[in-house]
């Protein structure tokens, strides 16, 4: 296996993970990775963040309530899942309505 990292980070206007954890669980799954584990912290008085372990390294959620803003961002080395993952999420934020910003896809090698 080579050392590539396929990242992908965006900037969301969606903060509630009640609505948030359940979306990005099941476009993992169906993109085909797989989750190790999930952790999850609130902060107070406000705030959120979580993390699903992947076999296939990361994804993180960081909600900003003050700012009404979310940002996700999927760490892969599996090239075919990072971009179904992307497609899936890129749909979702369309049907929903929400904008986003900087839905960059960059790739990492040493």
């Amino acid at each position: 296996m080579k050392a590539i990292i396929y990242n992908y980070k965006i900037w969301i206007n969606e903060i509630e993970p009640k609505k948030l954890v359940p979306i990005l669980n099941e476009l993992l799954h169906k993109s085909d990775y797989k989750v190790l584990n999930f952790v999850e912290h609130n902060f107070s008085p406000q705030g959120y963040t979580c993390l699903w372990l992947l076999a296939e390294s990361h994804l993180a959620l960081h909600t900003f309530p003050e700012e009404n803003k979310s940002y996700i961002e999927l760490s892969s080395c599996n090239e075919i899942n990072n971009q179904s993952f992307i497609a899936k999420i890129n749909s979702w934020i369309k049907e929903k309505g929400l904008e986003s910003k900087s839905a960059k896809q960059q790739i990492t090698k040493p």
